[in-house]
């Protein structure tokens, strides 16, 4: 294995700064988005633990998208605001790599996480009466665990790969966090062969669990179709329609990001996009699931009814 003699300096995070004050006003925009997104995510994750009534699949699976949520903008926002409010724009050599290794883990993990919610939303669907049998707690935990393993195995994979390019003294990082693309376009050789296995590897993770999500709702749109019952019909669509917000927003922005070709890779748009999934999309997940879904805004004035109390 290749030696990185640069493996004991620091990075430099560029992030903003070519833009001091727009970079502080962002920095309190961040700030605000990551409280929201704890706060969000733990009161769902929290409500559908003691409600009784959300102890289903749809929950379970809700209840890891949550969690992988708050673990993936802890990821990048800590680091993020100590660069901005430290005034050192210093990350270590093991930092980063474990950033960037832990960010396309949880990525990862996610969008194979929202094609499993796809599954168990078609079995919902289309499968009312043998719900329970199909999605029960064994196939719930074995869905979950498989979601997390390939992520984490798709990192491993890409990370392995990533690692061992020398960087031959570069330091200076135009992103507010380690990310592969960035790191990978510090290296002094030629990068070609690793990078086309990356693109076959984030292809992999990205197109299959796609596929699945759009089959599945090709499978539940062809259902809603024959129902007569208009109230079913809305049922129905009331039960995904969370769901493909959260899909359209992920999935949109991932992959514009990440399957387009290098040479169409602009730093700004990266950053931009970057920032956009990394710390919006988390803070927009809770508040689709609450404010859509009747189940959940019942189970949180029931809660808080009872505290009150």
């Amino acid at each position: 294995m290749k030696v990185n003699h640069s493996s004991e300096e620091d990075f430099i995070l560029a992030g903003f700064s070519e833009y001091p004050q727009a970079e502080f006003l962002l920095s309190l925009f961040v700030f605000g988005t990551y409280a929201v997104t704890l706060s969000g995510n733990t009161a769902i994750i929290l409500v559908s633990l003691l409600d009784s009534q959300l102890r289903t699949p749809m929950y379970f699976f809700l209840r890891n998208l949550s969690f992988l949520d708050m673990c993936f903008i802890t990821c990048i926002v800590p680091q993020m605001l100590t660069n901005v409010w430290g005034g050192s724009k210093k990350i270590s050599y093991v930092g980063c790599m474990v950033q960037y290794s832990v960010a396309l883990a949880l990525g990862s993990t996610e969008c194979v996480l929202l094609a499993v919610m796809a599954v168990d939303r078609y079995v919902a669907v289309c499968w009312p009466l043998r719900y329970a049998t199909i999605m029960h707690q064994q196939i719930c935990h074995l869905f979950a665990a498989i979601s997390w393993f390939s992520g984490f195995a798709n990192s491993l994979f890409q990370s392995s790969l990533a690692i061992v390019l020398p960087l031959c003294g570069h330091r200076w990082v135009d992103h507010f966090l380690c990310e592969v693309l960035v790191i990978i376009k510090l290296s002094c050789v030629d990068t070609g062969p690793i990078e086309s296995k990356m693109f076959i590897a984030r292809l992999i993770i990205l197109v299959v669990p796609v596929s699945i999500i759009l089959t599945s709702y090709a499978c539940i749109a062809r259902a809603v179709v024959k129902m007569r019952s208009a109230e079913g019909q809305q049922k129905a669509f009331g039960t995904c329609a969370s769901h493909l917000m959260v899909v359209s927003l992920f999935y949109g922005t991932i992959m514009f990001m990440y399957l387009q070709p290098k040479s169409n890779y602009s730093q700004n748009q990266g950053k931009v996009l970057a920032l956009f999934y990394t710390v919006v999309a988390p803070t927009l997940n809770p508040l689709i699931y609450t404010l859509r879904n009747k189940d959940v805004k019942r189970a949180i004035r029931k809660v808080i009814w009872r505290d009150s109390v």
